[in-house]
């Protein structure tokens, strides 16, 4: 039956095949989301939270690294992706922690801010060059967050702000990850992050660890299975569909974010949330199609000493 729905799945036109990928991946992104907000609400700490969804995950992952022998363990990097790892593993703390405090519609939209990081770093670090209109991207997408955070208006909570934190911390990550893609493949790289990321995450829980009940367990399992679905739907997506026909349908997740914030915790966002989370949305998703453009055209706006490819969708983010 799966191998029937597989074939059918393959019959459909790529374009088609990737709308509906970065759907599912929406709306699963959104679930993991509100799942962490509910697992928080019933009193295990964020950092707890981090190692199951980093944990199960890994489980769930396992039989694909066993299959290929200890090939993807080989590296000469192990140093960068030591590093690479201890930085995800500070992101993501920082993400779950912030989101277990913040409504969802607002925690969505500011995590969108992480792709205008990476580009700002992509420049001072590895020497990328950016011209108007990204820059003009840039900047509309920071003002959407000021519009989202409103500071000197309403009062600055931490649950926002380590949100933001997160996604800059992200971007240095996204530096790391592609320098390693020079040399390592990204099975190897997405490895070494789990084998990271599970005993990071633990020592972050262990002054907060609380053990869970076994109905909180499977809620948690289902947490990492459904964030690892999300993550593997939006890297297909991106892999079969071009990214300006799938990077628009990411915006749902701030849709499908509201909803659940509506449901199941009674959040109402405000209009300035929609403003801002729709700014910086715009702003991203022009600088990914433009980037997306430009390679395809072969005009991609790197110096020769540090042109490295484009980060393959392969990888974990913190989210």
């Amino acid at each position: 039956m799966i191998a029937s729905l597989k074939a059918r799945f393959d019959a459909v036109p790529a374009p088609l095949q990737g709308l509906l990928l970065m759907g599912l991946s929406a709306v699963a992104f959104a679930g993991m989301h509100a799942l962490i907000r509910y697992m928080a609400a019933t009193g295990l700490h964020a950092f707890e939270i981090a190692f199951f969804r980093v944990f199960f995950a890994f489980v769930a992952l396992a039989p694909i690294f066993i299959r290929q022998g200890f090939e993807p363990f080989r590296t000469n990097r192990l140093g960068l992706l030591a590093t690479r790892g201890a930085i995800n593993a500070v992101a993501m703390l920082c993400f779950f922690y912030g989101l277990a405090q913040t409504e969802l519609a607002m925690a969505t939209a500011l995590s969108f801010t992480a792709p205008l990081f990476a580009t700002v770093f992509a420049i001072f670090v590895l020497g990328e060059v950016v011209r108007l209109r990204r820059w003009t991207a840039i900047l509309i997408g920071f003002a959407g967050t000021l519009v989202v955070l409103r500071p000197g208006v309403v009062p600055m909570d931490l649950g926002p702000i380590l949100i933001v934190v997160s996604s800059v911390i992200w971007a240095g990550a996204l530096m790391i990850i592609k320098i390693l893609t020079r040399t390592e493949s990204s099975v190897t790289i997405t490895v070494y992050v789990s084998v990271f990321l599970s005993p990071i995450t633990l020592i972050a829980a262990l002054p907060f660890w609380i053990w869970p009940t076994v109905e909180q367990l499977i809620v948690l399992l289902i947490l990492a299975c459904i964030g690892t679905v999300a993550q593997m739907s939006m890297n297909q997506a991106l892999k079969v569909a071009d990214a300006t026909v799938v990077l628009p349908v990411d915006f749902t997740k701030l849709i499908w974010g509201a909803m659940f914030g509506f449901l199941l915790f009674g959040e109402i966002p405000t209009m300035w949330v929609w403003i801002g989370g729709l700014m910086i949305f715009s702003a991203t998703t022009y600088i990914g199609v433009r980037e997306a453009r430009l390679k395809r055209e072969g005009r991609v706006e790197r110096p020769p000493s540090t042109a490295v490819d484009r980060l393959p969708p392969t990888d974990d983010k913190p989210r």
